[in-house]
Order: C-alpha cells, then structure tokens, then sequence
C-alpha cells in the first residue's frame, strides 16, 4: 500500500451541545496524568459501505456525527476543553474539539489489502500524533477525522492527547460516542475523580523522554494456530494448578525473545541489561476498584528485567512477564500515591536508562478493549489499528477483527527495523 493522498474539505471545531456549568470549568490532573508522556493516542476505525455507493449520503452522515459528537462531549465535557499548564488542570471552556471532513479518492479495499506499514495510515489521522501541544501548535485535546472513499466506504481517525487520557480513557469516549450517534438507550457515564486518588504535585526537575525522530511502525498479525503453539510451548512454566499463559502473555514474551535476540545480534548495541514492559490497568487493582469508565491516566509499568548474560528460554519469559504484571497489585497503587516518592524514583530510572546500558521493549495491549464495538448506526468496524508511537521499541496488542489472532504494532528506529522484521523466527509465527 503507497502513501495515501487526502483531500480535506472542511476543518471545524465541534462544541458540547450544552454549556458546561461553571462549577466543573476547572478540571485537575492527576498525577499520573502529569507523568503520562506528552502525544497524542490514535486509533482509525474502517467500515466497508453495506450498499451501492450511490445511495450514501456522506454529507448528511457527516453531520448526524457531528450532532452526535457534540452530545458526547456535553459528558465527556474536558475533551472539549484547553491544556492550560500541562502540569495541573484543564479549563473546560467548551472551546471544542477538531472534526475535519476528508475524501480519500480511492477505494477502501486498496487501504485494507496491504496495511502493514503504519506510517502509510497516518493521512487518516486529523494530524500526526507523535507530537506534544507546543510542537504542533495544537491546543485540542480531542480532534477527529472523517474519511470517505469513492466505494461509499469511511475510516474514522481520532487522536486524543495522552496528558488527559490512556487507551480505556479512548476505549469509553468512542463507544460512548458510537452509542449516542446510533441512538443507544445504554448511556456511557464517565467518571473523573482520578485527582482525588492520585492528587497532582510539583513536578519540576522531572523532564520526559523526548518523542524520537524516524520511528517506523510495522505490523505483525499472529493467527489463532500460531498463538495455541505458542501458548502450550509456554506452558511448560506453569504448574498442573495453574493458568497456563494468555494470549498478549505468550505473544509478548516471544516477541520480547526476538528482539533481545536480534539487538545481541548487533554489534553497536551492548546493553546490559533487558527489560520486559507491560501497562497494566489500575482501576481493577484499587480498593474499592474504579469505575471501568473512569477518564484517565490509570495504569502502571509491570516491569520484567534479565541480565545480557542470562540464557532467555521462552518459557521463563513467559513466567517473568507474568510474575511482574501480577506483581502490580495494591501495594503498587499506594506507592503511587505518594508521589513525591514515586517521582524520585522515575528520575533514577531516567537518569540509568540515560546510560545506554538497559534496552527496554514496551508492550500495551488492547486486546480487551471493545473496538470492534464501536457501531456509529452503519454497523460494525471491518477493521481497527492503532498506528504510530513516537518512541522506540514500543508494541500495541490489539485483537484480530475475529477475536482470535492479534496484531502487533511495532514501533522501532528506522534503522533497527529491517534486521527485526526480517527476524526468520519471527516470521515463522507472524509471517
């Protein structure tokens, strides 16, 4: 698939369609929202036109969106709001968010036959999500873009800033969306009470990592066979009593394997140290647990390391990704809370990782987020992806459109790519 061309037709700002009342103009980060790093979150929706082209309307379907989006944000009300200081608070001044209307003059078939370089998606984006506010010159926190093709096909694009939301917060604001724009009685109601948990603090002295140039993204998809042969190979960790590995924990210790292997295969890396990420959601690990729609920045690093020298047999991966993610637990959520603390901590770890003697590999996984939900009134999405992150190294899991594979999206320096992606074992399992 080339480089998409994208004409733009319209750029507009979409208010609430209620004023927000003064009493909740002035809403605070978390502290987690402080730390969480400074780009914005993109996610592209595609859906195949069930009819004859001819008899879509994408005008008129443009606009009962708009509509739709406009209720949305009346609870969804610090999208539409401004980033006054990046270290505090929003002001919801229902200045609104960014819809673009775009046509892609091709047919959408030609997008879905080959997708598997994420740079290519990114005209589908409103605009490129691996950038902070002062870089863009952007102040929205939301902003969305509306794709159609010439076979009455759409992809809907959105990014929304990183500093108010993770990838659930995402997951509410578009089923929430979705719902009202097909005239659902189940209404979404979201929760903002992140600050009374994690309560902001002085951040000064505390610097993160700066988005990378020349980041490329490719996709991986492992297929249901390969996972079950993954997962029974992993098995072999685990005890008679115990549940065997997941799916995102078999996928992402096999590719966390590869790619230790490949950077010990180059000669201009000698690291030290390797180190196994994953984000693990919080709101089910406090007590009493969040609200699953509670908007936010609520999630922590399980963190899995091994030493350069150490043999890595995958099924010992399997076993260390999984003690470090059920190691966060409640005990994590109270270090959290002293945050002072836990800032001192990060800016060790930033000043080790400064050293180049650690090489981390990241993994997020969406594989439970209900994407493949999200129904505007036009039916279900033929496909979801997750394209771009602006730092090295870093993977988004998300399910198949069937529900049995998933597909990794790998983000890495343009010039570690090619040795990782022409991997023989890894291609063996993601081919």
């Amino acid at each position: 698939m080339a480089v998409m061309s994208v004409e733009i037709i319209s750029k507009e700002m979409i208010k609430p369609s209620s004023p927000t009342p003064h009493h909740l103009r002035n809403f605070k980060l978390s502290f987690l929202d402080q730390i969480a790093p400074p780009f914005y979150i993109p996610v592209i929706f595609f859906y195949r036109s069930k009819q004859d082209h001819q008899n879509v309307d994408q005008f008129e379907r443009s606009c009962l969106l708009k509509k739709s989006l406009a209720e949305t944000l009346t609870r969804l009300y610090p999208l539409a709001g401004t980033l006054v200081d990046q270290d505090f608070y929003v002001d919801c001044n229902d200045e609104g968010v960014e819809y673009i209307q775009a046509r892609v003059p091709c047919k959408l078939a030609e997008v879905l036959e080959k997708p598997n370089v994420g740079n290519d998606l990114v005209p589908l984006l409103p605009f490129t999500p691996c950038h902070g506010f002062t870089e863009l010159g952007k102040k929205v926190l939301l902003a969305v873009q509306y794709n159609s093709f010439d076979c009455g096909g759409v992809a809907i694009g959105v990014v929304v800033s990183h500093k108010i939301a993770d990838g659930t917060s995402m997951g509410t604001f578009v089923n929430a969306w979705a719902g009202t724009s097909r005239g659902s009685t189940g209404v979404i109601n979201p929760s903002f009470d992140a600050a009374t948990h994690f309560p902001p603090v002085e951040t000064s002295g505390f610097v993160l990592a700066k988005p990378m140039e020349k980041i490329v993204t490719r996709r991986f998809v492992f297929d249901k066979s390969s996972i079950d042969a993954l997962r029974k190979e992993g098995s072999a960790a685990f005890g008679p009593n115990e549940r065997g590995p997941s799916r995102v924990e078999a996928v992402s210790a096999f590719m966390w394997k590869r790619f230790m292997a490949v950077t010990q295969s180059n000669p201009e890396k000698k690291p030290k140290l390797y180190g196994g990420l994953h984000t693990v959601n919080l709101r089910e690990k406090m007590v009493p647990q969040l609200p699953a729609h509670t908007i936010g920045n609520l999630y922590q690093t399980a963190a899995a390391t091994l030493p350069v020298e150490i043999e890595k047999d995958y099924p010992s991966l399997v076993r260390q990704l999984r003690n470090a993610i059920m190691a966060v637990n409640t005990d994590t959520v109270k270090k959290l809370q002293d945050a002072n603390g836990y800032l001192e901590h990060l800016k060790n770890a930033v000043t080790q990782l400064s050293k180049g003697e650690t090489e981390l590999f990241n993994f997020t996984s969406w594989c439970r987020f209900p994407v493949y939900e999200v129904d505007f009134g036009w039916g279900k999405p033929t496909w979801v992806c997750s394209p771009g992150r602006p730092y090295k190294n870093v993977v988004v899991l998300m399910s198949t459109s069937d529900g049995d594979g998933i597909e990794a999206w790998v983000n890495m320096k343009e010039e570690d790519m090619p040795m990782f992606e022409h991997d023989p074992e890894l291609i063996q399992f993601a081919p």
